[in-house]
């Protein structure tokens, strides 16, 4: 496995190790991806940690998507990266300092 193929299955695996393998808005189990709360281009190293993931069930996922796609300008509520770093108490600045640390 390449090492960056194994940086994002570390990622995925710890995130849905600590949401329980389901998505933490719905509780649902099947096809979930583990979401960068903030963009993996504006944190350091890619955002590869746990303060900066939550699993998401792809119709969440989507909806949490709409806030990277639009620049920040519009996404459904409670999908705000604030609201999402909250579902899983960490923050944005918790994930930049954790990123911060990882090694390339």
């Amino acid at each position: 496995m390449k090492k960056k193929q194994l940086i994002r299955s570390k990622f995925r695996e710890a995130v849905f190790n600590r949401d329980d393998n389901k998505c933490l808005i719905c509780g649902a189990k099947e096809l979930l991806d583990a979401h960068h709360i903030t963009d993996r281009n504006d944190m350091p190293n890619g955002g590869y940690v746990l303060e900066n993931g939550i699993s998401l069930c792809p119709e969440h996922h989507l909806m949490a998507e709409q806030y990277h796609i639009s620049n920040g300008n519009s996404y459904p509520e409670e999908f705000h990266p604030d609201d999402l770093y909250e579902l899983i108490n960490s923050s944005y600045e918790k994930a930049y300092r954790s990123s911060e640390r990882l090694k390339k």
